[in-house]
């Protein structure tokens, strides 16, 4: 053990004789490991906004969407289906139920005139099945449908339209047709990118229905239910078996997962997103230890007197070995820890990650791998880049001194 500090304490001794060239070999390490933990942390915040964006679409993992159809073309009666539907959750006992129909549009007077616009009608639990997010105000409350001025939110394009009237303002949209009246806007919805410029309305479900006499032909609303994910397989056919039974001739109902969990290969493209980005981190880090193995033996051929010298003096090969060796080990865990440490500190402000993935919600913490793996990594290009000038450090004799 005496023997293991003595060589620690020559690497360091060897550490501040030789600064800049320390300097030099602890840059090119703490930018390789700063950027192989920056590549881990961003595939773990890149497959949380991929999650999030695929949430959006299909809902959480596990999102269930039931459908009625009609397989001879006969009318659904589409109260009489919600009432079924009620009963038969109610059973499940599920904490996330909404009725969604999409495809409707509304008569809205606007300055320039009257536009149909795309409207969508679900219950307030869409939001949370569907990670929908605002730009301002709040989501649909079910004691909305009570309200004489029924509360809609409007996509940010619309908002733009009616010139971004402040919601403390209160501001009204009013729907001609048989759903007239006049709408209080409650939230706004931001763009979900450059491309987007939809104007669109979100409306209670039940806000909607009590000011229609039905749905427009060939519109039926879609059930959606997020459920756990490990019991959804099991939920799904026994869902099925009970909506399906007393249903009349010609109807029938269709039970899916539309979540991204449940679609064909989406574990293996989260995988392969992973294996990319390690390998990238891994080519990173090899140029980095190539880079120190390199000035790591060049500066043995300049120090062949000095080792000869502690060889006249009664060092081991032992104590020559790991003394090397460990100069390579404390300089790499030194560059790998400050590398690491710049990496948590700009990621972890409030700036960077929001703005690399705009529209993220739930931005995950640091991921505690990504620094484990840098430092193991800086750890272990040390022990490769220090072995090779400590075999060569082995091979030189006293005489060696002499000569140089």
């Amino acid at each position: 053990m005496s023997g293991f500090f003595g060589a620690l304490a020559d690497a360091w001794a060897e550490i501040r004789v030789h600064k800049l060239r320390v300097l030099l070999s602890l840059i090119g390490i703490a930018v390789s490991v700063a950027a192989l933990t920056a590549v881990i942390a961003f595939s773990e915040y890149q497959k949380q906004y991929q999650t999030e964006q695929s949430d959006r679409w299909g809902g959480r993992a596990a999102t269930i969407a039931v459908a009625p159809y009609s397989d001879s073309g006969a009318s659904i009666d589409v109260d009489d289906f919600s009432e079924r539907f009620e009963r038969v959750s109610e059973r499940f006992g599920f904490s996330h139920v909404s009725r969604t129909v999409q495809g409707l549009t509304l008569p809205v007077q606007l300055s320039e005139g009257v536009m149909d616009l795309p409207t969508r009608a679900f219950d307030p639990a869409f939001a949370a099945i569907h990670r929908e997010k605002l730009l301002e105000g709040r989501w649909l409350r079910a004691d909305d449908a009570l309200a004489l001025a029924p509360a809609i939110v409007i996509s940010e394009p619309l908002w733009d339209r009616i010139g971004r009237v402040p919601l403390t303002q209160h501001p009204v949209l009013t729907v001609l047709g048989d759903a007239g009246g006049s709408y209080q806007v409650v939230g706004v919805t931001p763009r979900q990118g450059p491309w987007d410029e939809e104007p669109r309305i979100d409306v209670l479900y039940d806000a909607y229905t009590a000011r229609i006499d039905g749905f427009p032909e060939g519109i039926v609303p879609v059930y959606e239910v997020w459920v756990d994910k490990q019991a959804a397989t099991e939920i799904g056919p026994v869902l099925a078996m009970d909506l399906r039974a007393g249903l009349p001739d010609g109807v029938d109902v269709s039970v899916n997962r539309t979540d991204w969990a449940a679609q064909p290969g989406a574990e293996d493209s989260m995988a392969t997103f992973e294996l990319v980005t390690g390998g990238i981190a891994g080519v990173i880090l090899a140029l980095g230890a190539l880079s120190l193995i390199n000035i790591q033996l060049v500066a043995m051929r300049q120090r062949v007197r000095e080792i000869g010298v502690r060889r006249a003096f009664g060092a081991s090969s032992g104590r020559v070995f790991f003394s090397v060796l460990l100069e390579s080990l404390v300089a790499t865990t030194i560059a790998g820890v400050i590398g690491i440490a710049i990496v948590v500190a700009v990621l972890r402000s409030d700036l960077v990650v929001p703005t690399m993935f705009s529209g993220i919600q739930d931005v995950p913490p640091f991921p505690m791998r990504a620094a484990v793996i840098g430092l193991i990594a800086s750890v272990a290009v040390g022990a490769i880049a220090g072995f090779i000038p400590a075999l060569v450090a082995l091979r030189v004799k006293v005489i060696d001194a002499i000569r140089f």
